[in-house]
């Protein structure tokens, strides 16, 4: 029961990622004092505060409707949200928990430690390392990249990532309404001397309007030319507090057929993104049966990718049944996988039951790669949050980064989102660690959440021909520059960089990005240069040298909770994600 309440209490606060306000409150008297508590130590004083808050509930033999009840209290008292989100949220992941606490043998302490960090006291690492299998096959010797013979055959790709469609947006809407989303129509009018929500869309608290999702779509038919169209997830907006399994599968089928309109004969490769599920993260593993199942969702990702827009074989539909996933041919010589990240998902709470490979994802990877590497083939790996983000569990995003240095060879390109800004991840040789090996790429949202212009890339890739890598050769980033677009009502879609001319790159092969990396440790521009194009053109703060040491880090750091590969030494992990 304790675990209930807490993960209860915990959803709420990880939904909506706004710092608690404690003000000045004394426990006993039903208030909490000031205990001088610096921001990493909230989190951790909220879990405190339940826990003893639990301790008199569970001593009167606690119903489910009382354990609601008090994280809804909780979530109030510690005003972590307004009273109707709190109320909504609860309602929203109480089935969802109540089903994780059955199998999940785990303590508060553990949880909290578990959840939020060694802040709680505990420096060891909660979970519980494991290991993949791999195949006793030595691994090829590497062959560095290079650049194609000139006038070799190209593809163009557009890589589109997270739309946050929001089918309630409304212009003029309060845009700081002071809920996880606001501009929508239910918000009321804004205060006065307040801009309301904008006609494109909002760098606040905001997602996109619909019309802002079809004006991209009619620009990129009318005016580009590409092979096809990698969608690395996040179709829903923000409003995780009160969605249903039915507004999951409406934006599933409505952003659908959107693309079939604009692009009919264009070959679409979509990843699954945490917020494709009701609740948000609730990805349950295979053994999950019943009403708690996600087979709901899996067979109607089936249905619109298999059946209505035949974008994928009918043979992809047995691993997508099973955990969301998928392995297909591009070309003969090229493979796409398309991995659900939400079994590395640190906020998928069905993973405290047992987080060992769930839905044995990463192991099918495995023998996937080891097909492609005896067919010759090159692989494109997909997926929504990058694996070395901190939102990635340790241990998944430790063993996959021993597969990609297995399958150096075989892995030309991986694409991925989730950040909503555009970043990347240096991926190094697990042996010669200054090695660099291969690349994540991250091309920035298409949503405004928070701060940020809408964008696209449009990714040049070694093309189809005999002894093609595949591999990145340059691509160009284009955004909407929003206050244009609001102030004169005309969204103008305009080039924002290319990275060999801004960034002054020869190549964007792994060791070009690491070269990059190091310069930028040396030359301020260049790195206010990338801060730039980070937030596309829409930088609302300053990056001071702690600042700028921790980015750079994480451009090294492409394993989760691991600091090993970055140059500088006691540099903190930063990771500049906004709300996800």
């Amino acid at each position: 029961m304790k675990t209930c309440i807490l993960l209860l209490i915990l959803s709420t606060y990880s939904v909506v990622g706004k710092p608690l306000n404690f003000n000045s409150y004394d426990l006993s008297a039903g208030k909490f004092k000031s205990w001088g508590l610096s921001l990493k130590t909230l989190d951790c004083f909220a879990c405190r505060v339940a826990v003893k808050e639990i301790d008199d509930l569970i001593k009167t033999n606690a119903t489910k409707d009382d354990v609601a009840k008090l994280a809804t209290d909780i979530c109030d008292l510690l005003q972590i949200e307004t009273d109707r989100v709190c109320e909504y949220v609860v309602r929203e992941f109480e089935p969802e928990i109540f089903g994780v606490a059955v199998g999940a043998v785990i303590s508060p302490d553990e949880l909290c430690t578990r959840l939020l960090g060694v802040t709680c006291g505990d420096p060891s690492d909660p979970g519980s390392p494991w290991n993949v299998t791999f195949p006793n096959i030595p691994k090829p010797t590497p062959t560095p990249p290079k650049p194609p013979k000139a006038g070799s055959p190209t593809l163009r790709i557009l890589h589109l990532t997270d739309l946050h469609y929001d089918r309630r947006y409304k212009v003029g809407s309060n845009a700081e309404c002071g809920e996880p989303l606001c501009c929508r129509d239910n918000d009321g009018p804004p205060a006065k001397g307040v801009a309301g929500a904008g006609a494109w869309g909002d760098y606040r608290y905001c997602d996109s309007p619909k019309w802002l999702i079809v004006n991209l779509l009619e620009h990129l038919s009318s005016t580009e030319k590409f092979d096809a169209i990698y969608m690395t997830g996040d179709l829903p907006a923000h409003n995780v507090w009160n969605q249903t399994k039915d507004d999951e599968l409406e934006i599933l089928n409505e952003v659908t057929d959107m693309l079939l309109k604009y692009f009919p004969n264009t070959k679409i490769f979509p990843a699954i993104g945490n917020h494709e599920s009701a609740p948000v993260n609730s990805f349950p593993p295979p053994y999950v049966k019943g009403k708690n199942s996600i087979d709901w969702l899996y067979t109607a990702f089936g249905k619109a990718w298999i059946d209505t827009a035949h974008w994928l074989p009918e043979d992809t539909r047995a691993t997508i049944k099973q955990g969301g996933y998928y392995a297909t041919e591009f070309f003969p010589d090229l493979l796409v996988v398309s991995l659900n990240m939400n079994m590395c998902n640190n906020q998928n709470w069905w993973l405290l039951i047992n987080e060992t490979d769930p839905a044995g994802e990463l192991q099918w990877l495995i023998s996937t790669l080891q097909k492609a590497e005896d067919k010759n083939q090159k692989v494109h790996i997909l997926g929504h949050i990058a694996p070395g983000s901190g939102d990635c569990l340790k241990w998944w995003s430790w063993n996959y980064y021993q597969i990609v240095n297995r399958y150096e060879s075989t892995i030309t390109g991986q694409y991925f989102g989730h950040t909503h800004i555009q970043s990347l991840e240096v991926m190094y040789d697990l042996k010669n660690k200054s090695r660099p090996i291969n690349v994540v790429h991250m091309p920035g949202s298409v949503t405004t959440y928070k701060h940020l212009n809408p964008g696209y890339r449009i990714c040049e890739m070694d093309g189809h021909y005999n002894g093609s890598s595949y591999m990145m050769l340059d691509y160009n980033n284009t955004i909407l520059n929003l206050t244009e677009a609001n102030l004169t009502n005309k969204p103008v879609w305009q080039f924002a960089y290319n990275p060999k001319t801004e960034y002054g790159m020869k190549n964007l092969f792994p060791e070009d990005w690491n070269d990059f990396v190091q310069r930028m440790k040396t030359d301020r521009p260049l790195f206010d240069k990338f801060i730039k194009n980070m937030y596309k053109s829409h930088v609302t703060g300053t990056c001071d040298e702690s600042c700028r040491k921790g980015q750079i880090c994480s451009l090294e750091s492409g394993r989760s909770n691991d600091d090993t590969f970055c140059k500088d030494a006691d540099v903190e992990l930063y990771k500049a994600v906004t709300l996800c």
